[in-house]
């Protein structure tokens, strides 16, 4: 997908310009400002750029920069969540939206969680991943873990627009320890983008100090909380109790280690395919599903889309029966699919195997 984003400028009552912008076809999907975003230099991003265009082939997106972050500036109050949540209505206002879900992903959160609780009305569904109930400050229940946060922050105020990547690199890898040489360049190179030493360090250490453990439990929407098992960043227990508190909510853990799912990783198409049910669409993660596909693969789920049963296709392909399970059964993991009829109409979506 080519970037069919539209960037407008809103102005808080405090005189903040923040920049949302909207791109993408169907239903709208807000998606919560985070830490470090940039409307334009995000098309770019081997990082960012799948969550676009694989949730915009669904929804019209609506996403903004936070203030002090990409192509937003600063107001006269300083960052708080009480702020960030006056920011998003302030676009949803400038957007002109009734109702909608919220995707939240990261520090996220707590700032839909809050913005739910003020405004029932508005939101229709909660999507969050990844995210947490109590900042790092916060949950640091020993003096160990209140000396790194401590050191992490004074890392950042010293060195964080140095030429030298090191501390933005300390976070690259703790947020993807799976990512490419690529994605982690890329990514060194968006933070100092982003944002300033200043801007950083504020919004992280509002975003350590939050707790919103009581606003949670008075929630009344339809959640999906998605977590990946080995965030380094915020641990899987997180997920855990933002799932456990918010009444009714529903929990998908992923297979990733990565805080920021990738395109390659199966976690992703899973990701695309639990919130696509939950919301009611259903993504177009093909292309996405089927570039992890191995030659052998591809040619198999081709023939399965044909309509070829595995004999037919073993005697096809020279193959044994059982191979061909076995090929299937990596397959239908890959894709996120579990049974034929699914793989035949994601294949089918995608061009193969004939109509």
């Amino acid at each position: 997908m080519v970037s069919n984003q539209r960037i407008r400028f809103a102005t808080t009552p405090d005189g903040a310009r923040i920049a949302y912008a909207v791109h993408g076809h169907g239903p709208a999907l807000v998606k919560v400002g985070h830490w470090l975003t940039h409307l334009e230099y995000e098309w770019e991003s081997p990082v960012w750029r799948h969550w676009l265009e694989d949730l915009g082939r669904s929804h019209r997106m609506i996403r903004y920069d936070s203030r002090e972050t990409g192509l937003s500036s600063a107001g006269e109050k300083e960052v708080s969540l009480n702020v960030w949540v006056e920011d998003l209505e302030t676009v949803i206002n400038a957007a002109g939206l009734g109702r909608f879900p919220l995707l939240a992903i990261l520090n996220a959160g707590p700032v839909a969680i809050e913005y739910t609780l003020r405004h029932p009305e508005k939101v229709t569904a909660l999507v969050l991943y990844g995210t947490f109930l109590l900042g790092r400050a916060r949950r640091a229940d020993t003096a160990k873990g209140r000396q790194e946060t401590e050191a992490l922050q004074t890392l950042m105020e010293i060195s964080w627009g140095e030429d030298n990547p090191a501390i933005r690199q300390l976070w690259t890898a703790r947020f993807m320890p799976d990512a490419s040489l690529e994605q982690y360049q890329w990514f060194n190179h968006l933070q100092r983008r982003s944002a300033t030493a200043g801007a950083a360090v504020r919004s992280m250490r509002v975003g350590h100090d939050i707790d919103v453990t009581e606003q949670a439990q008075c929630l009344d929407v339809p959640t999906l909380v998605l977590h990946s098992r080995y965030d380094a960043m915020v641990p899987m227990e997180n997920g855990y109790q933002v799932a456990a508190l918010i009444p009714g909510a529903s929990f998908v853990p992923l297979d990733s280690r990565n805080h920021v799912l990738l395109a390659h990783e199966p976690a992703w198409p899973q990701f695309l395919a639990a919130v696509g049910d939950f919301l009611g669409t259903e993504p177009s993660h093909a292309p996405r599903a089927l570039a992890m596909l191995t030659n052998r693969e591809r040619q198999l789920l081709e023939l399965v889309a044909a309509g070829l049963d595995n004999a037919a296709i073993a005697r096809k392909l020279v193959i044994s029966p059982k191979t061909v399970r076995n090929h299937i059964t990596h397959i239908f993991e890959k894709l996120a699919v579990t049974n034929r009829a699914q793989a035949i109409i994601l294949a089918r979506d995608a061009g193969l195997g004939g109509r």
